[in-house]
This record gives C-alpha cells, sequence and structure tokens, in this order.
C-alpha cells in the first residue's frame, strides 16, 4: 500500500512539473515581447530580441504615447465595439441556432444549409462595400464596426450543437406549465449553456478588439478610429521613416527611431484587456468547445 502511494504521489508530481515546464514555455514569449518593447534599439539590432534587456529604454513607449489622447480614445471606440458587439452577436447567433436545434421546426435543415453557404461563398469585397455603404449606411459611424461581423456561422454551429444536446424534456416540462419559447430560450436554454455563450464570447470579443479591416473600409473620421488602426497606422509611418531615404537623412541627425520597439509595444498595449478576459473565461473553454463540436 505505502509502495502505491509512493507512486502515485511521483507520477503526480511529474505530472505538476510537466505541466509548470509547459506554462513557463508557453509564458517565455510573452514575457519576451514585454522585454523587448523596454529594449534599446541599437541593442535589438545587435543582439536580437532578450528576455532582460542590459539597456533599458522607454522611447517606444514615448513614441507611442506623444498623442496619448488619441490612444485614449481608440481604446475607449475598441472598449464599446467590443462589448457591445459581442454582447449583441451572442444574442444573434444564440436566437438563430435555437431554432435550428430544434427537430419540430419544419425548416431548420435549410436554415442549417443556408448558414452553411456563408463560410463556403462569400460575395467578394467589392459587394460586400456597396451593401454596407449604400445600403445599410455603415459609414462613418460605429454600427459599422459592430454590424458587419454580429452574426457568424462558425459561431452559430457551435451554439446549435451546444442546444442539442441539451435534454428535450426541460422545453416541453416548461411548455405544460405554460412557458412560451421566449421564457424557455431566455431563463432555461440560456441559462444551461453558460460554457458555450462563455467560449463563443471569446471569440467573438477577439475578433471585434483586434479588427482593423473595418476601420480601413468604413471609417473615415480620426474620431472614430479604433485601437488596432491608429497602432497599425504609427507602425507603418514608422516603418516608411525606416526605409525612405530622405527620412533616413533627417533621423541621422535626430536619432534612431525604435521601429522594432514599437512592434512590440503595440503588442503589449493590444494584448492586455484580452489576457485579463481569459482567465474568467477558461474554465468553460474546454467543455464548451468540445460538447459544441462532437456533434455534427
Amino acid at each position: 500500500m505505502t509502495n502505491k502511494l509512493g507512486r502515485l504521489r511521483l507520477s503526480d508530481a511529474l505530472i505538476y512539473l510537466s505541466v509548470f515546464a509547459f506554462s513557463i514555455v508557453c509564458l517565455l514569449p510573452f514575457l519576451m515581447v514585454i522585454g523587448g518593447s523596454f529594449t534599446d534599439e541599437l541593442e535589438i539590432q545587435a543582439h536580437g530580441y532578450q528576455l532582460f534587456p542590459s539597456h533599458f529604454s522607454t522611447q517606444a513607449y514615448h513614441i507611442l504615447f506623444i498623442q496619448w489622447k488619441v490612444l485614449v480614445n481608440g481604446y475607449k471606440i475598441s472598449t464599446i465595439v467590443t462589448v457591445v458587439g459581442t454582447a449583441a452577436s451572442v444574442l444573434i447567433c444564440a436566437m438563430l441556432a435555437y431554432p435550428m436545434s430544434l427537430k419540430r421546426v419544419k425548416y431548420r435543415r435549410f436554415l442549417s444549409v443556408y448558414s452553411m453557404l456563408t463560410l463556403l461563398f462569400s460575395g467578394g469585397m467589392v459587394p460586400w462595400y456597396i451593401i454596407c455603404v449604400n445600403y445599410l449606411h455603415l459609414k462613418d459611424n460605429l454600427a459599422a464596426l459592430i454590424i458587419p461581423y454580429l452574426c457568424s456561422a462558425f459561431n452559430v454551429f457551435l451554439i446549435r450543437n451546444y442546444f442539442e444536446s441539451l435534454p428535450e424534456e426541460l422545453s416541453e416540462s416548461a411548455k405544460i406549465d405554460g412557458a412560451g419559447e421566449a421564457t424557455i430560450f431566455f431563463k432555461i436554454i440560456m441559462r444551461l449553456s453558460t460554457p458555450v455563450i462563455a467560449t463563443v464570447s471569446l471569440f467573438i470579443a477577439l475578433t471585434y478588439w483586434n479588427d482593423w479591416y473595418l476601420g480601413v473600409m468604413l471609417i473615415d473620421s480620426s474620431d472614430l478610429q479604433p485601437l488596432q488602426l491608429l497602432l497599425r497606422s504609427i507602425v507603418s509611418n514608422i516603418m516608411f521613416l525606416k526605409t525612405s531615404d530622405a527620412a533616413a537623412q533627417m533621423l541621422s541627425t535626430k536619432g534612431l527611431v525604435p521601429s522594432e520597439g514599437i512592434k512590440l509595444a503595440t503588442c503589449v498595449l493590444t494584448i492586455g484587456p484580452i489576457v485579463f478576459l481569459y482567465p474568467f473565461v477558461q474554465r468553460f473553454f474546454i467543455k464548451g468547445i468540445m460538447i459544441g463540436a462532437v456533434k455534427g
């Protein structure tokens, strides 16, 4: 018995040690990005990225925060778009997935095929732009950053498969008690679907937070530009200064622009909110993915 307990403790220790080592390996790139953002540009060019910089420098952050009010406004726009877009998208995807999961709905297979076609075919950039601007009037407003991503067939199928795993007896017993479809959906189905809702919410939040494409296509006003688009513009301008001969001559008298440090600093600035969001949904993540993906 003692030998068996000793072997179990040794195997548990090896498992914990392996998980700890794997966690460190996963954490190292993130720490290297943070360390590189505080590294002097000449040191990066000479020795590459380092976990602990020999010459500490905050020049990259100084350049990014020259127009700090613009960055704060970009954070505000991205936060509003992410929060509102995630909530609305989860609701719309769930409302579409619910009838597709009910066997008693006559045209549920048609809805599934119709949704599947959007994953396989696309009308192209020009028709998409014409519909967004000329018909939906999505130009220079917050709705232009939210509406195009409201419904994703991939998320709909994840939620539908999870709904199908719930026992139908729950809905039937609620109907006997006089509950309508809206009551069943919001008070029973949605409350039992926390794992998949949390998982899909993370996917959608990442999509909205990391998006700059809608800003490029549909936003002209500088006051409505999301954070990702602002940082992308800064990095593009820095790269232009680095490759332009005239700019290079000008910079030779004013110092070296930390182009590599700015790239890493932008990563640090943008990844923060998602890093803080992930721990809250991590415990639902695996369960939501597995149950939502096993059934077809």
